[in-house]
């Protein structure tokens, strides 16, 4: 399975921006997928989490009421809503696909992972 993150860019803070995860192969609508971030001399980190179907969702608790994470299986595609951005967002933001249906905030369930997209917030 093929990952390809996009919609990341330079932004001001409290503005807005849309994340995309284009997935290779049909079967990802099976499993749960995630976006993580990691920062400069940072370690990754959870962002959020989506089920096969979008009927649950998780967020860290750092971007929840903020982000929102969505899922589009008939375009094999993950999306990160993510509003009011802050400074402490910037990062580059990778999506992975779980091995499981449930989407969850260990990076050990992910098996599949896309190479990432900048997001950078200026204050």
């Amino acid at each position: 399975v093929q990952l390809q993150a996009s919609g990341g860019g330079l932004v001001q803070a409290g503005d807005s921006l849309r994340l995309s995860c284009a997935a290779s192969r049909r079967t990802v609508s099976n499993n749960g997928m995630g976006w993580f971030r990691q920062a400069p001399g940072k370690e990754r980190e959870f962002v959020a989490a989506i089920s096969w179907n979008g009927g649950n969702t998780h967020y860290a608790d750092s971007v929840k009421g903020r982000f929102t994470i969505s899922r589009d299986n008939a375009k094999n595609t993950l999306y990160l809503q993510m509003n009011a951005l802050k400074p402490e967002d910037t990062a580059v933001y990778r999506c992975a696909v779980s091995l499981y249906s449930s989407g969850g905030s260990g990076l050990g369930q992910y098996r599949y992972w896309g190479q990432g997209t900048l997001v950078t917030v200026s204050s």
